[in-house]
């Protein structure tokens, strides 16, 4: 064979080889493919599930409560979520997440090969790793799919976009993402995230916190600002770069953003412009008694009837209250102790779990003590920042600090102290309180709440206080007692006797003798001055010419539960049982002319596209069926309680708020467990409350005026800022005795005239002219007893009272007491 015939053998021979070749690997790759397909045709497609979730998108919207003025004051849902349109996403917004998350997405349909393959080669480089979803593919997995790392998932998840691609606009699937997807912190969608890390809404943020949040769809746990700040700010600044390369950042604000310092929420997740934590889970219990778990994902908007200056002038007045009665009672020490290792990395972590366990409070900052001395003490805050008070800073905790100080008191390196900015910015040791207390204010016509606080913190008690503490109410619960007598036919002028008396005890061997707070007895008291001065033997002894029964059974005109109150004589110092709430509705009744209220809270409820599922209507005012006792009780009452504002245990409320028609009653229970103080003007209704949990002392210089009273009278300083003074109008059926009132039916009636006084009457007069009297100006404004003095003078009877009656030998049938 010639060389020429060789050689054209070897090429066919070779061209066979390569058409062989080139057959068997397009067979090789077209084989798989061809599988891929039947397998997505037979397999996947037929169960890529229908898209209605995205093309009808219902987003889980929680659960809010607002004011009655619009203020949130609660959210409450698994998943906290503020929809926001996205034409309202600000531009900056969307740049940063697509430049990091899909920088094509409006230009590919919905599988973006090109950035896939960049990312391979990107990743394979060792640069910033990206990954190959586009955003359409992460709504698709989001939405219907899991995270499991399969084929079969990932043909699922490509199929679904594009048939979400084909159904949506960009825009649409845009806002989809940027709404629905989880960004840590219990926070979905951007707006959400705002909230949590920053307190902002969306166009609030600077551009650095706009590139932090864009970091958070990649791995919400691991580029969490919170809790991994450092790969948080790593994030933070390849986003910024990224902006930059593609342009839509200059320069100069790529190296302002870089240098913007990381600030995040430490307690990232809900905070509201107005503390109504109590509040808002009242409301949360009631929509959810009727909507059960749906509650939380409806998009169900609550507005009360709370309004929003008041609520934040309760909850600063409790709070500043409460801390004021705290540190006139001395440093308790500190709350724990932490080893403090050498090591610095040690430390510090040793420092940050101590303190992740302390609970938080408003404005009481725990802190770890580095160094302590008289002069100075170091701390160390969860943020890092290290603190050194001295100064004024240190005196409330001055015996702490001393040589001296007990161990268990002493502040030392590892101390868990509290430190909070006093007045003047200035950083102060201080300390949680133990004590707690409740502020509740109600409308006096339809029982619309106004304002409620449960507790000094809710984060550190959910307990209501409000609605769920049953205290007794001692002397604030006179003034019922006295409406009950003026039915009977008693009147503010009558005239009582105010001297020790011996009624049946528990025992024969041991009478009940009840005193007077001051231990003095001034012999004759009118009815109006006993009430006024808080007399308590005298109310004893109305109680019992009025009777246990009548008394007892009167109380439920005002809404009291008459089987926490025993019915016996103890019942007129308000040793019962009533909730704040309760009280505040008793007083309602002398505050609105005898009408009794129903407290209620919810104005409107709303489903998520704003239609009212249901309205409060409230009780028409006056309204003659809901009367509780009729006008002219309430307003003889109520011209009494003014005088005890006036001139008795409650002057100081009216010294300090310089308005004359306020009308209210302190309540001291024995041993100052419990300080009350109920009152009213202005339409507004209100009563504050102090006291431990575990009964105890409060104190033996503490009283109402002093622990519950102050409260009161900051509220009403923001709640009557812009009411005028109110006077009450005579009812046609009161007469004039002298300078007071009297049912006209019982003028001529002696046996009412005098309570355990057999003796004529003197000449001088001993009732108490209304309005007749000033304050003293040096009189205290939180003395028990302020303003005394400026009553007329008491004079004791002609004779001393005769000795009370010896028990008989052998025990009555009934006793009255016990």
């Amino acid at each position: 064979m010639s060389d020429t015939n060789k050689q054209s053998s070897k090429t066919l021979f070779g061209m066979k080889r390569l058409h062989a070749f080139i057959l068997v690997a397009l067979t090789a790759i077209l084989l798989p493919i061809a599988g891929a397909v039947i397998y997505v045709t037979t397999a996947i497609l037929p169960k890529v599930p229908p898209i209605d979730a995205v093309t009808d998108y219902r987003p889980k919207i929680p659960l809010r409560i607002y004011t009655a003025d619009n203020v949130l004051i609660g959210q409450f849902g698994v998943e906290h979520r503020d929809f926001v349109p996205i034409a309202k996403i600000p531009a900056m917004m969307k740049s940063a997440v697509l430049a990091i998350e899909d920088t094509r997405f409006y230009e590919h349909g919905g599988i973006d090969f090109i950035r896939a393959l960049g990312a391979a080669r990107a990743n394979l480089r060792g640069g910033f790793r990206q990954g190959a979803s586009t955003i359409t593919m992460q709504v698709a997995r989001n939405f219907f799919l899991t995270n499991e790392k399969t084929l079969a998932r990932k043909f699922t998840e490509i199929a679904l976009a594009y048939k979400i691609e084909d159904s949506l606009t960009k825009d649409q699937i845009l806002e989809l993402y940027m709404n629905q997807i989880y960004l840590g912190q219990r926070s979905y969608g951007f707006s959400s995230a705002a909230r949590s890390y920053y307190g902002k809404t969306l166009d609030q943020l600077t551009l650095a916190e706009t590139a932090m949040l864009a970091g958070l769809p990649q791995n919400p746990a691991r580029t969490n600002p919170v809790s991994n700040p450092k790969r948080a700010q790593a994030r933070q600044h390849a986003i910024l770069k990224r902006l930059l390369e593609l342009g839509e950042i200059d320069e100069a604000r790529y190296r302002q953003a870089l240098a913007e310092p990381l600030r995040v929420k430490r307690d990232a997740g809900q905070s509201f412009d107005t503390r109504a934590e109590y509040v808002a889970e009242l409301a949360r219990q009631t929509v959810f008694q009727q909507f059960g778990e749906e509650s939380y994902t409806r998009g169900i908007t609550v507005t009360t009837t709370i309004l929003a200056a008041e609520q934040n002038a309760a909850y600063d007045s409790v709070r500043r209250n409460v801390l004021a009665y705290d540190g006139r009672h001395g440093y308790r020490g500190p709350e724990a102790r932490v080893e403090l290792p050498p090591d610095a990395e040690e430390r510090e972590e040793a420092i940050v779990d101590a303190l992740q366990k302390r609970p938080s409070s408003d404005g009481l900052l725990p802190a770890v003590v580095l160094k302590a001395s008289s002069e100075a003490v170091l701390v160390d805050t969860l943020s890092g920042e290290d603190i050194t008070i001295r100064g004024a800073g240190l005196k409330f905790a001055a015996a702490a600090l001393s040589s001296k100080a007990r161990e268990s008191v002493k502040i030392t390196p590892g101390a868990v102290i509290r430190i909070s900015k006093d007045k003047d910015g200035d950083w102060a040791i201080t300390q949680v309180p133990q004590v707690a207390a409740a502020f509740v204010a109600i409308d006096a016509d339809t029982g619309a709440y106004h304002a409620l606080v449960g507790g000094f913190d809710y984060n550190l008690q959910k307990f209501n206080h409000v609605t769920q503490a049953w205290r007794q109410p001692g002397s604030s619960i006179k003034p019922f007692v006295y409406s009950a007598a003026l039915e009977k036919g008693y009147s503010p002028t009558t005239r009582i006797l105010d001297q020790p008396i011996e009624l049946p005890g528990a025992t024969l061997e041991t009478p009940w003798t009840p005193q007077n707070d001051d231990g003095v007895f001034d012999g004759e008291v009118t009815l109006r001055q006993a009430l006024v001065k808080s007399k308590n033997v005298p109310t004893v002894r109305v109680l019992r010419a009025v009777s246990v029964e009548f008394a007892h059974q009167y109380l439920e005109h005002f809404g009291f539960d008459l089987a926490r109150h025993p019915k016996n004589y103890t019942m007129a110092l308000g040793t019962g049982a009533v909730t704040p709430l309760q009280l505040a509705g008793g007083y309602a009744v002398f505050a609105n002319g005898g009408y009794r209220v129903k407290p209620y809270l919810i104005a409107r409820i709303q489903d998520g596209n704003g239609a009212v599922i249901l309205e409060a209507r409230p009780p028409q005012a006056k309204d003659e069926a809901s009367r509780a006792v009729t006008a002219r009780n309430a307003f003889v009452v109520d011209s009494m309680l003014r005088d005890v504002a006036r001139f008795g245990t409650a002057a100081g409320a009216t010294k300090q708020l310089g308005r004359q028609d306020l009308a209210g009653k302190t309540g001291t229970t024995n041993d100052a467990v419990d300080g009350w103080f109920a009152g009213y003007a202005g339409n507004v209704v209100a009563v504050s409350w102090m006291g431990y949990d575990e009964p105890r002392s409060l104190g033996g210089r503490e009283f109402g005026s002093t622990l519950a009273m102050p409260i009161w009278i900051d509220y009403m300083r923001v709640a009557l800022a812009k009411v005028p003074p109110v006077e009450r109008t005579p009812p046609e059926d009161v007469v004039h005795d002298g300078d007071d009132w009297i049912y006209p039916e019982f003028i001529d009636a002696g046996e009412t005239r005098t309570i355990d006084i057999e003796q004529a009457p003197v000449e001088q007069p001993l009732d108490l002219p209304p309005g007749s009297q000033e304050v003293p100006p040096d009189a205290s404004p939180f003395d028990e007893r302020p303003a005394i003095e400026a009553l007329p003078p008491m004079v004791p009877p002609p004779a001393p009272p005769p000795a009370p009656t010896p028990p008989p030998p052998n025990p009555p049938a009934q006793n009255t007491l016990w």
